[in-house]
């Protein structure tokens, strides 16, 4: 068995840094979504909360444009972003159902 070292290249770097954008977004909306409806006290209007889960986003948007150069090829950036994104929508969308149904 041979181990051959991975040489990390900039050979894919419009498919990965498109992921990163695109469905980086997807997911830094959806975990912040997830955060302010079952954070501390919910998503009530009269406090700081709604403006730290707007600030929240970024955060979690540039770490995961900054990750995504670590995938090996630009399909796999997109196909595991895609899945990650697809994941944390479904839970946002259940954790809204689940929350909506308690009001």
């Amino acid at each position: 068995m041979s181990k051959t070292s991975f040489q990390y290249t900039s050979r894919d770097w419009l498919s990965k840094s498109s992921a990163g954008v695109i469905l980086g977004f997807v997911i830094a909306i959806a975990l912040s979504s997830i955060y302010g409806r079952i954070g501390p006290g919910g998503l009530f209007w009269g406090g700081a909360e709604p403006q730290f889960v707007m600030w929240m986003v970024w955060p979690i948007w540039t770490g995961i444009l900054s990750f995504c150069f670590l995938f090996r090829t630009g399909v796999r950036a997109w196909l595991w972003l895609g899945l990650a994104a697809l994941v944390s929508g479904a839970g946002m969308v259940l954790v809204q159902a689940l929350f909506e149904a308690r009001v």
